[in-house]
C-alpha cells in the first residue's frame, strides 16, 4: 500500500494536528530486498493513521534516532485482520502487515475488538499513542523487544512491561476460523514463527505508533 504522498512534498501540511516539515530519508535498498511476513495484502482499515503516524514520527523526532521504518498497530480493525504494518518511510510504502494481539483489559468479552484502553497498571489493556522501541531481551515468551511510551495515554508502558513478543495464542489458522486471535496483558504479541523478523526489523529507537 503506497502512503499518503502529501506527507513527502516540501511545503508543509497539517495533519492530525501537527505540522508537517520536510524531512530526509535513508535509502530504500534494504528495504526493497526484504521478503514478506505474509502473503496477505497490505492495508489499513484507517488510512489516516498512516498520516498520524508519521506526524508523530516528527513531534518525537528527539527521542525516535532510527527512522527508516515505523510500526503501526490499527486497534480499529478487528484482531483477525492483519493489522499490524510495518511502514518504509524512504518509498512509501507498507511492507509487512500482520496479525498483532491486543490486551484483555481492551476487549473483556473476547469479540475480537479493542474497545478500551489503558496507560494503568494491572489493567491489561493496550495503549495508544507512540511507543519508542527499546532493547532486546529473553523472557518468558523467548526473544522480545522492550518499548518506552512517549505519550500521556502510554507513558507507563516501561514499567507495566508492556513489550513486543512471541505468542502461541496468536495464529493465522485460529484468525480464519474465528475470525479473531488471543488476547495479551497489553503487548503487542505476534506470531511465534513472525517474531524474529519482527524484532530484527524494527530494532531499538525506531517508532511503534497504536491507534484506534
Amino acid at each position: 500500500m503506497k502512503l499518503n504522498r502529501r506527507s513527502f512534498i516540501g511545503s508543509s501540511v497539517v495533519a492530525a494536528g501537527t505540522l508537517f516539515v520536510p524531512r530526509t530519508f535513508v535509502d530504500q535498498s534494504a528495504a526493497q530486498a526484504m521478503a514478506p511476513l505474509s502473503a496477505e495484502s497490505g492495508g489499513t482499515n484507517s488510512p489516516a493513521v498512516i498520516d498520524w503516524a508519521l506526524a508523530a514520527l516528527d513531534r518525537h523526532s528527539a527521542r525516535i534516532t532510527n527512522r527508516d521504518r515505523i510500526g503501526i498497530a490499527d486497534f480499529s480493525a478487528p484482531s483477525g485482520d492483519f493489522r499490524f504494518h510495518i511502514v518504509d518511510v524512504a518509498s512509501g510504502t507498507i511492507t509487512h502487515s500482520l496479525l498483532v494481539a491486543h490486551g484483555k483489559g481492551s476487549d473483556p468479552t473476547n469479540s475480537g475488538m479493542a474497545k478500551r484502553f489503558s496507560n494503568l497498571p494491572g489493567s491489561n489493556a493496550s495503549s495508544l499513542g507512540s511507543f519508542m522501541t527499546g532493547d532486546e531481551y529473553f523472557g518468558k515468551h523467548g526473544r522480545s523487544r522492550r518499548l518506552h511510551g512517549l505519550d500521556d495515554q502510554n507513558s507507563l508502558a516501561y514499567e507495566r512491561a508492556i513489550v513486543i513478543h512471541g505468542a502461541r495464542y496468536v495464529d493465522s489458522a485460529m484468525a480464519k476460523r474465528q475470525g479473531r486471535v488471543g488476547r495479551s496483558f497489553g503487548c503487542f504479541a505476534f506470531e511465534q514463527d513472525k517474531i524474529d523478523q519482527v524484532l530484527d526489523l524494527l530494532g531499538p529507537g525506531q517508532l511503534l505508533f497504536a491507534s484506534s
